[in-house]
């Protein structure tokens, strides 16, 4: 009998992290590294989940790649088979209010955070070949909303680098995936003003979804995945019709919607009015 997948998924502590480390270790059988800052609620999953530890680290001090890699190092063997780069945040702010100092934050967890861990545990993962990297984007790399320009910024970096480091990684048998989601409901952000009108009800995805698109971008081994999958209308629209795109979002629904994606769900970093679009 072959040895379970390893499985580093951050942001788990809940909302969609937390789906996929369930998903992962439910149909998959994977030993999962559950990785967040609330300790209590990484071990309480742990317990629920057959062969999951976790890391208790705050992702964007500079010491939380050692100590994640360090981790597998002590209880796997050194092997990572998937790394999941879930954890994100976001405060929504026009840039003349936030101004470069969000935007930085913003980056700092969403960018620069995702590169340090992926940079750490890249040897593992080619040592695991074939294995995979998954970085959940969002939409909202595609398609810009006022007051989310900075959370915007940092996912399309994030999607732009995962392309790029795809291609680096390919030959070394570590597969990149992207997935992008849009509204999702969580605890700390239900989205109750789409879910609640039926005409905008579709916007909205789960969790349990999210982790699906996650795992096939991942074990499935496929580029990119959009959550709900119509989302991918609105980034061909951008580029078609950018002067319309603009048009529609710049009033109405799409610039009173606000939301937060992929990241851990009462995260003091997110915890502002209507985080960034998911």
């Amino acid at each position: 009998m072959s040895a379970p997948i390893v499985a580093v998924v951050t942001g788990a502590s809940s909302g969609l992290g937390e789906a996929t480390a369930r998903l992962l270790a439910a149909e998959h059988g994977a030993a999962v590294v559950l990785v967040a800052r609330r300790a209590e609620r990484l071990a309480a999953l742990a317990d629920e989940l057959p062969g999951a530890s976790y890391v208790a680290v705050d992702l964007t001090d500079p010491r939380a790649p050692d100590a994640v890699r360090s981790h597998l190092d002590n209880h796997h063997g050194g092997r990572c088979d998937l790394l999941v780069n879930n954890a994100g945040a976001a405060w929504r702010a026009p840039f003349a209010d936030g101004g470069y100092a969000n935007v930085q934050r913003t980056m700092a967890v969403n960018f620069d955070a995702v590169l340090r861990l992926t940079e750490t545990l890249l040897p593992l993962l080619r040592a695991s070949a074939p294995s995979a990297i998954v970085n959940v984007s969002s939409t909202a790399a595609r398609v810009t909303r006022a007051g989310s320009a900075g959370y915007s910024a940092s996912k399309a970096a994030l999607a732009a680098w995962s392309d790029g480091l795809h291609l680096e990684e390919a030959p070394h048998g570590v597969h990149v995936g992207t997935v992008l989601p849009g509204f999702i409901a969580t605890e700390g952000f239900p989205q109750a003003e789409l879910t609640g009108n039926a005409m905008t009800r579709w916007l909205v995805s789960t969790p349990e979804r999210g982790a699906a698109a996650i795992v096939q971008a991942g074990l499935g081994r496929r580029a990119e995945r959009y959550v709900p999958r119509p989302y991918a209308l609105a980034a061909i629209l951008r580029v078609l019709l950018p002067a319309l795109t603009r048009r529609v979002l710049r009033g109405g629904p799409a610039q009173a919607m606000t939301t937060r994606t992929g990241a851990d769900d009462a995260d003091a970093r997110s915890a502002s009015a209507g985080a960034g679009a998911g």
